[in-house]
């Protein structure tokens, strides 16, 4: 029923009732709001539910409204015949009647600053700590494994071999034979101005077997495989399989995380190596087509200027750059909560963390092995 509204004459007394009857709802009291906020305070007011319906707070509000409209010009306003319901959610509506700024007050800019600086300097201390009892507890379980204290899951590590290594092969060979005859390329540009072409052969050699090789090669399994095992943690933590695994007994760093870290430990030195013979590869077949330097002859002086340390170097990071994307895609796998959006963010922080982390530790092995003479 539509609601309806019904006006008293005033009379000499100055008082003004006003009946309303059917709904006040949101639906149906578009008919009479008009004639609810065209009334002037010309007198005391009475406002008469006894014939009301039902009532809502789109309702609730116009009587509200109309009452205060009429005590703020110091007339008398009141209800009757009001059901314990109706005026319960009256006094509801006019309890939340406040004013409310548009915008926050702005304090001291500079104090916002400092303060959101501190607050993100507290953010990383805590995920850095966080973060070394994750690796902690991985090297924990690692060193038990492989003391026979702890069962392998030898399924789970031979699948995750696949899945980092074997499907990975075909985009690791692709970039890095490209990347040799870029190397190539590039190097011979140069060179040709001093006369000294042939030198772009150990520019290859031990550019890509010491250093760039190897780099590319973390960089592209982090942002394969380091975003996919936090994606993949994260939706397990997500759906709550990984405090299912606890309830039961099972260890999540067991289970989840140990065959992960020694699938990648063990591809990532394969796909290391596969990749430096790829660029190395790329650069000879460039310099074959176009500085007349015959395969058997690159392969010769690949042999005479490149140090087996050179190689050494690279497969002993490429390991330890394979157990650090392995450790931070899972760790940040672990830290979702929450909700879908937090997978994403996580995964997109694994893959930025683990590349820092890969050129910081890159950094440091150059460091190291130029201090201890292989130059």
């Amino acid at each position: 029923m539509a609601a309806t509204l019904t006006l008293d004459d005033p009379g000499t007394a100055g008082q003004r009732i006003v009946h309303l009857a059917g709904a006040l709802t949101v639906a149906s009291i578009g008919d009479v709001a008009g004639d609810l906020a065209a009334l002037r305070p010309d007198g005391d007011l009475t406002i008469d539910l006894q014939r009301v319906e039902r009532i809502d707070t789109t309702g609730a509000w116009l009587i509200h409204k109309l009452l205060r409209d009429w005590r703020a010009a110091g007339r008398t306003a009141q209800l009757d015949h009001v059901s314990d319901d109706a005026r319960r959610l009256i006094e509801q509506v006019a309890a939340n009647d406040k004013p409310a700024r548009r915008r926050p007050p702005h304090g001291n800019r500079a104090v916002e600053r400092l303060a959101l600086i501190g607050a993100g300097v507290i953010a990383v201390l805590h995920t850095f700590g966080e973060f070394l009892a994750f690796l902690g507890q991985t090297i924990i379980v690692l060193a038990q494994t492989l003391g026979e204290r702890r069962p392998l899951r030898f399924n789970a590590v031979v699948h995750q071999m696949e899945v980092v290594g074997a499907n990975a092969l075909g985009i690791i060979t692709l970039l890095l034979f490209l990347v040799g005859i870029v190397v190539a390329q590039q190097g011979a540009v140069q060179l040709e101005q001093f006369g000294a072409e042939v030198f772009t052969v150990n520019l290859i050699g031990r550019s890509v077997v010491r250093e760039l090789g190897i780099l590319l090669v973390a960089i592209m399994v982090a942002g394969r495989s380091g975003s996919a095992f936090a994606a993949q943690i994260g939706s397990m933590k997500l759906n709550e399989e990984i405090d299912a695994m606890r309830s039961i007994g099972m260890s999540p760093i067991e289970v989840l995380v140990l065959p992960r870290v020694l699938a990648m430990i063990i591809m990532m030195t394969l796909l290391a190596f596969h990749g430096a013979l790829m660029a190395i590869i790329g650069g000879g077949l460039f310099c074959w087509t176009s500085l007349g330097i015959p395969p058997a002859s690159f392969v010769q002086r690949i042999q005479d200027v490149t140090p087996i340390s050179d190689l050494v170097i690279g497969m002993v990071k490429a390991p330890v750059f394979g157990f650090i994307i392995a450790v931070t895609g899972c760790f940040q796998g672990m830290q979702v909560t929450g909700n879908a959006e937090s997978v994403g963010q996580r995964t997109t922080q694994a893959v930025v963390q683990s590349i820092f982390l890969v050129i910081v530790l890159d950094a440091f092995f150059a460091v190291f092995f130029t201090a201890l003479g292989y130059v």
